[in-house]
């Protein structure tokens, strides 16, 4: 069974009276990672946003279904989506610090997940939130822990917030934009993390993005979005190399100053081999 699944799924903008995604599907098994690419206003977050049941306010599924491990989430109650969220699908978003609580400090945050979503008592979710900390690759957790957000620099921000997000052992993440915001070296440090996760654990990945070099690298499957229709779906080699639309060929052309065309070389390095 998918962990998650998006059949045709449309979303209607009640204010501009008009759908704004327009037939969203793909599937999403344990370990597998979907890219969503395309640019700004193309319908990436809003499709993430109706996975998650949060939407904003004249937004909604017009037509479609979206299943969480086999369950119609049109369904779900309030406490429901509550329960789900974090437990069996988490997210991670572009600016950290907006999903942060300046005045706390991040170990006391992550703990408080832990503590609401596993049923922890204070001192076992003190010390598994210092283990999510040391799972995100931070170094000195245990220091880490007792620091305040403006005291972090965005990467070290944007891996306490994978570590929030995976608290509760969720089986799908959704990375919407999470490395948009990072320089090169950082935006590759949290991709590698992601791909590791993904490895040991067997989690499930939604990787959206403006950039088609990160979805390459990160996933199995492709979805190119522009102004909220699918123009393209397919393996991510297929696309890569044998790209149908010119939408497509265009992204892959304006991108490659950021790393794709080293990416595909790999690629290809790794199949001579």
């Amino acid at each position: 069974m998918a962990l998650l699944s998006l059949r045709d799924v449309r979303i209607h903008d009640g204010v501009g009276r008009r759908d704004l995604v327009h037939g969203v599907s793909f599937a999403l098994t344990p370990g597998k990672a979907v890219g969503i690419v395309g640019e700004s206003g193309s319908g990436k977050t809003l499709t993430c946003q109706a996975v998650l049941g949060i939407l904003p306010e004249h937004f909604a599924v017009s037509g479609g279904q979206i299943e969480i491990e086999g369950r119609d989430v049109s369904t779900l109650t309030q406490k429901e989506w509550t329960a789900v969220r974090g437990t069996t699908i988490g997210a991670v978003f572009q600016d950290p610090a907006s999903y942060l609580n300046p005045s706390l400090k991040v170990g006391t945050q992550v703990a408080e997940v832990v503590r609401v979503k596993k049923g922890l008592g204070r001192r076992d979710a003190r010390q598994r939130a210092i283990e999510l900390l040391g799972a995100v690759r931070l170094r000195d957790p245990e220091r880490v822990y007792r620091q305040y957000p403006h005291e972090l620099s965005g990467g070290m921000l944007q891996r306490v917030l994978i570590a929030a997000a995976i608290a509760a052992d969720p089986k799908v993440l959704i990375a919407d934009e999470a490395t948009t915001a990072l320089d090169v070296t950082v935006q590759a440090e949290i991709l590698d993390l992601l791909a590791d996760l993904r490895e040991r654990t067997g989690l499930a990945l939604v990787v959206v993005s403006h950039d088609l070099a990160v979805v390459a690298q990160l996933c199995d499957e492709v979805l190119v979005l522009r102004a909220g229709e699918t123009v393209e779906q397919g393996p991510v080699e297929r696309i890569l190399y044998e790209p149908r639309h010119e939408y497509t060929k265009l992204l892959i052309a304006e991108h490659e100053q950021y790393g794709l065309d080293r990416f595909t070389e790999e690629k290809e390095l790794d199949h001579v081999a």
